[in-house]
């Protein structure tokens, strides 16, 4: 009988990255500070996050009328900022910029690895069709910082192979709030080489079809908390009994490679 995937972890010395996790202090419904997430981790060998701020320390996400305010202006320079002080917690943690409609790269620090871009259907719109957008794509591509970008498919598509052709993409869920899995696939979304993936909560028969039909080069660990449990999404992969070159790859390596070009 072959090793349980829990104990197979915990006899293993391993390089750990989570790509996926909500951090903040000033939403806390549900719960998601620092404090919380090393809780939510304690046991696995997790060594590091890449971490964004919640949803609703940026906009308003529950009126798809909604305007900007110097408020909702300052929440976000608060919630981009709080991800820079937690230089010494007791695992690594990797901030990504959280970029709304103001557009303001200019607060993007040398601390900050990667950019998150997020809406969901019914919720206030990016403002693509302005020169604010174009040139914060131009900053992002000038930096070399991958985007976790989660839209509706539309716009999914029109990201990648116009808005922000070159730029590094990664599309979470295994694409399962951009318009499903399988969709990206029929729009050759996953065979493009500047497209990435998590598997923050995707289902684990989509990671066996993704890992056979694209490999393992693009694709990263990640459990969406405080809506997904880090041990949980964490498991998924280990009972996928990979090559263990093809496991440490999804579960750091991949994301390390990626980030290590970005140069804000």
């Amino acid at each position: 009988m072959g090793e349980k995937p829990e104990r197979k972890l915990m006899e293993q010395k391993k390089t750990i990255i989570d790509s996926h996790v909500h951090c903040g202090i000033q939403d806390s419904f549900p719960c998601q500070a620092l404090e919380n997430y090393l809780e939510a981790i304690s046991g696995t060998q997790i060594t590091g996050a890449a971490m964004f701020p919640p949803v609703f320390e940026i906009y308003d996400r529950h009126n798809p009328d909604f305007e900007d305010t110097p408020y909702w202006r300052e929440r976000r320079r608060r919630a981009n900022e709080y991800l820079t002080r937690l230089k010494d917690a007791p695992i690594q943690i990797i901030p990504y910029f959280f970029i709304w409609n103001d557009f303001a790269t200019d607060q993007i620090t040398e601390q900050h690895k990667g950019i998150k871009w997020h809406r969901h259907k019914d919720e206030p719109v990016y403002h693509y069709n302005t020169r604010e957008c174009r040139l914060a794509v131009e900053k992002i591509r000038e930096l070399l910082m991958p985007v976790v970008y989660e839209e509706e498919l539309e716009n999914t598509i029109e990201f990648i192979f116009s808005i922000a052709k070159g730029v590094r993409v990664i599309i979470p869920h295994l694409g399962g709030l951009n318009g499903s899995y399988y969709a990206l696939k029929r729009n050759s979304v996953w065979e493009n080489p500047m497209v990435y993936t998590d598997t923050a909560l995707a289902a684990p028969a989509e990671i066996k079809d993704y890992i056979k039909e694209y490999g393992t080069g693009r694709i990263l660990f990640g459990s969406d908390f405080p809506f997904g449990d880090p041990k949980l999404e964490l498991s998924k992969i280990l009972k996928l009994e990979l090559k263990p070159e093809d496991e440490n790859a999804i579960l750091s390596e991949n994301l390390t490679s990626l980030l290590r070009e970005s140069n804000p």
